[in-house]
């Protein structure tokens, strides 16, 4: 898809992600992944915000997005939240950082969206230091058959739809980066990933 197409996508999408309230569950899950940030934060896809409620208050985050809308309303929510937050309206995919640059990176619901997840991967592993954590939450294709079925024949409509592919296999795509996995929870028939990594040394 082309890149502003799915711009556009987003953009349309800020206000209903701004709105949308996630169940106890879901939230539950951020809290016990996000609260491991520490140190200077990366977000990637920062979208409308959904993680800020649950960073530790000490920690400073750079928070990018390709999507103006969703950065609007992020910016809000980080003054709602009182956080130590700059924003970047770029196309991940082209951004580019200083190797260990980051203490935390951090990743909720993203790698769905991006042309190529493994290279992006890779700037995630360089960006992270040495001794830095690397947190996921990620979704893609169910371990339950007639779900795979399913996601696979919906997956072209969907990615139209919502610039969103669900059938990756986000836990290969980590193994192949090489990045250290530490701890996996796996929810939803495995379709849902909350990942605690760290960077591979010498990379």
């Amino acid at each position: 898809m082309d890149k502003q197409r799915l711009i556009n996508i987003f953009d349309r999408q800020a206000t209903q992600y701004d709105k949308k309230r996630e169940d106890p569950k879901q939230q539950r899950w951020r809290q016990n992944l996000i609260g491991h940030a520490k140190g200077n934060v990366l977000e990637l896809a920062v979208g409308t915000g959904a993680n800020f409620p649950f960073y530790p208050p000490e920690v400073k985050i750079t928070a990018a997005d390709f999507s103006k809308a969703m950065i609007d309303k992020a910016r809000q929510a980080a003054k709602y939240h009182h956080l130590n937050a700059e924003f970047m309206c770029s196309d991940i995919e082209e951004i580019s950082f200083s190797d260990e640059s980051f203490d935390t990176i951090v990743s909720t619901l993203s790698f769905c969206s991006y042309k190529n997840p493994l290279r992006m991967l890779d700037k995630v592993n360089r960006w992270c230091k040495p001794d830095g954590v690397i947190l996921f939450m990620e979704h893609g294709l169910s371990s339950n058959f007639m779900v795979a079925v399913m996601q696979k024949a919906l997956n072209p409509l969907l990615y139209r739809v919502y610039g969103c592919h669900h059938t990756r296999d986000i836990i290969g795509l980590i193994h192949e980066s090489r990045m250290q996995i530490d701890k996996v929870e796996s929810h939803w028939l495995n379709m849902v990933h909350l990942i605690w990594a760290k960077p591979t040394i010498n990379n």
